[in-house]
């Protein structure tokens, strides 16, 4: 497109409401006078513009390409965060191909928790971490044994001052067991006939018991990141962390999608998706177009659900039968298909080059209808 042209159509172009407060917010910080705030507003015209795609072009697969060239270069490391202190989070191909196959089970699941401003100091910033750290009983134990001529399993404390908290726990989570304190331990004894097989069972349920913190978190750091104290987590618990009064829940964030999406929204879920893309390709020294990425989180969370790209996501719902059974499970697609009598109607890329057909896009899109007058003798 020629300058004049651009400088043409820019000026029909009407911006949408964000981009018009942002330039509202920049005029008044900057004290721009009117000549000025409109020369603004004629270069974003231009940049918009720009941003814009033309009518048939195949974005789709132009993201695919963008993502998919440079992840070719990523290494398959993993990224240590606060090194000695023992925090792994999963960076490079591995964690890509965790987002875009939307795993439920994440290798390194994290959250980045943030302190309310009047809470914002080292003292409670190790506080919270030490607080939300889950403890079971096998933390808090020095010893464990099984006392066969009793039938019963003794437990002593590292600390003495915990014996009581331990004992309390057992009382409330196990009802088949009578609890007593003798000298410095526990003693747990099961009712009943029981078996030293059972005994063994009993003693690793107990280890696994819950005592204090919150569950699923296994460490904590805290950090500091200009005037904020941030504690970041190996296990995430979104839902219990939002209870906890200090931390900033408009700002905390896990790395888990599909937690994102069922505790904040699939709206959450999709930014996490943009923001965790570009952080791993940028992490490996990669620049690609945050558009790319946000049409691909789109697509993943089109129907109110957080889908993969992939056979049991997006690619394996496309409409056209040829193009799903050219992604994969080739037989399987076109057996159903014709069991369900279905029909392809070649409205897609795919299926259109595999018969050699003009595909639907750029000048594609488009049929030239003539109507050509009778011509008289």
């Amino acid at each position: 497109m020629s300058e004049e042209l651009r400088k043409d159509y820019s000026d029909e172009i009407e911006l949408p409401e964000s981009i018009k407060k942002e330039i509202e917010e920049v005029s008044k910080e900057m004290k721009l006078k009117k000549e000025d705030i409109k020369k603004l507003e004629e270069e974003v015209k231009k940049s918009y513009l720009s941003c814009r795609f033309e009518p048939g072009e195949a974005i789709g697969i132009i993201s695919a390409q963008s993502i998919s060239e440079p992840a070719t270069q990523m290494t398959m490391r993993t990224y240590h965060f606060a090194g000695s202190a023992g925090i792994k989070i999963t960076y490079g191909l591995p964690r890509l191909i965790e987002i875009f196959d939307a795993k439920k089970q994440v290798e390194t699941p994290s959250m980045t928790l943030f302190l309310k401003k009047e809470f914002n100091n080292m003292e409670v910033a190790k506080k919270v971490a030490e607080e939300i750290v889950e403890q079971n009983i096998e933390d808090l134990v020095k010893e464990v044994s099984i006392n066969l001529n009793e039938n019963t399993i003794e437990i002593e404390p590292r600390d003495l001052r915990q014996i009581s908290k331990i004992e309390r726990k057992i009382k409330e989570s196990m009802k088949d067991v009578k609890v007593r304190i003798r000298k410095n331990s526990i003693v747990v004894e099961p009712k009943g006939e029981i078996t030293f097989k059972d005994l063994q069972k009993l003693k690793v349920k107990l280890l696994q018991l819950h005592v204090s913190g919150i569950e699923g978190i296994e460490n904590a750091v805290v950090r500091r990141e200009g005037d904020e104290w941030i504690i970041t987590t190996i296990g995430s618990n979104l839902k219990e962390i939002f209870n906890i009064k200090e931390i900033d829940g408009s700002r905390s964030f896990t790395n888990d999608i599909h937690e994102t999406a069922k505790i904040l929204g699939i709206e959450a879920a999709r930014n996490l998706i943009i923001e965790e893309a570009l952080k791993t390709l940028q992490e490996q020294g990669l620049d690609v177009d945050a558009r790319h990425i946000t049409l691909v989180a789109d697509i993943m969370t089109l129907t109110g659900e957080v889908r993969p790209i992939g056979r049991y996501g997006v690619a394996g719902s496309k409409a056209s039968i040829l193009s799903r059974a050219a992604f994969e499970e080739t037989i399987k697609h076109l057996v159903r298909a014709s069991l369900k009598n279905e029909t392809d109607e070649f409205l897609g890329i795919f299926e259109n080059v595999m018969v050699g057909q003009v595909i639907p896009c750029g000048t594609g899109m488009f049929d030239v209808v003539a109507k050509f007058e009778e011509i008289s003798s």
